[in-house]
């Protein structure tokens, strides 16, 4: 993706994010000043400047930082969180963008120090058998990026103590996405506690529902149950397999 595509994209994110009401904070204004987000680019990444409104904000307003964090001169001020950003993309080399929230039930539940163990097999698309709460830190900190970053050994999503959330994707559309997933089961624990007692899904299950992850929503050509690799073509004639509803989710 080229630079100016990637400023592009990113903002256009920040803006699906105050529609999809994960972005929950407000400036005195009524505007959205929550979170930030960021995508990798060559040599460095893409992150949102501090203090401006999704709303407002435009391509040319996107802070160019270089892998060790160093911005561009001549640019706004980059996110208080461009550290855990950095050091995020460092660590993760198959990551492509990160979004971070302070989505309003996730952060309630984060404001426990809980994380969201595995009540629900859901919990897998987080990449992992329980979405961890990392302990608090300063918001900007090294010492939070440091906790942010292990919190997130093996996953593509955590919480972060008495702050909110950070999601993962290879782009910015699955990291949007996955955070909305995170603030949906975020919601559906804080229900399930207030019932009493929840049942917690074993670890073997959750290996069954991590591995058939790896194919979960991913399309292909069969044929007899075969996957079309050689051989002749499928009929287009020929009526289609039957209709099967979605998995539950």
């Amino acid at each position: 993706m080229t630079l100016p595509s990637a400023r592009r994209e990113l903002v256009a994110t920040a803006r699906q994010l105050n529609a999809s009401g994960l972005g929950a904070d407000r400036s005195t204004s009524g505007r959205s000043t929550s979170g930030n987000l960021s995508a990798r680019v060559k040599g460095g990444f893409l992150i949102t400047p501090t203090g401006v409104p999704y709303e407002a904000m435009k391509a040319r307003d996107l802070v160019e930082l270089d892998s060790d964090g160093a911005p561009r001169p001549g640019q706004l001020l980059p996110s208080s969180e461009w550290r855990f950003h950095r050091d995020i993309l460092k660590a993760r080399g198959e990551i492509g963008a990160i979004v971070h929230t302070h989505s309003p039930k996730a952060t309630s539940l984060a404001c426990t120090g809980r994380g969201i163990p595995a009540f629900h097999y859901m919990i897998a698309v987080a990449g992992g058998a329980d979405i961890r709460c990392a302990p608090y830190h300063t918001f900007g900190s090294q010492e939070l990026s440091d906790a942010a970053v292990e919190a997130l050994k093996g996953r593509l999503a955590c919480l972060l103590a008495n702050h909110g959330v950070i999601a993962l994707g290879t782009d910015l559309n699955g990291a949007l996405s996955l955070a909305g997933e995170v603030e949906d089961l975020a919601a559906k624990y804080c229900a399930a506690l207030a019932l009493g007692d929840i049942r917690i899904l074993d670890g073997l299950e959750m290996e069954r529902v991590i591995d058939k992850f790896r194919t979960y929503g991913k399309q292909h050509a069969v044929d007899d149950g075969l996957e079309f690799g050689g051989g002749a073509p499928p009929d287009p004639a020929a009526p289609g397999p039957p209709a099967h509803p979605a998995p539950e989710r």
